[in-house]
């Protein structure tokens, strides 16, 4: 059973996880048409989880998933643990 953070979106946060938990890199445009969801609140997730470490951005516009990421799609995480990132 997954652990959402009082600061996460869902169903929309895990969408985007489980959409990037297919080993793609991918951007929010076509994060957003696979989970039909506008862009920009895509982008402003994929701000969020960032944020908090689920997610990366290795290339700039494009996303991947964390290890915490996965962690927290299999249920070992509580998001709650979790703190944002300084800066």
């Amino acid at each position: 059973m997954r652990n959402p953070g009082s600061w996460m979106q869902n169903p929309t946060d895990e969408r985007i996880l489980e959409v990037l938990d297919t080993g793609l890199m991918l951007g929010p445009t076509a994060i957003a048409k696979n989970i039909e969801k506008h862009r920009v609140t895509v982008s402003d997730r994929l701000r969020t989880l960032r944020e908090y470490g689920l997610v990366d951005s290795p290339e700039d516009g494009y996303y991947s998933i964390t290890d915490l990421g996965e962690q927290y799609l299999a249920g070992e995480l509580d998001a709650d643990d979790l703190e944002p990132a300084e800066g």
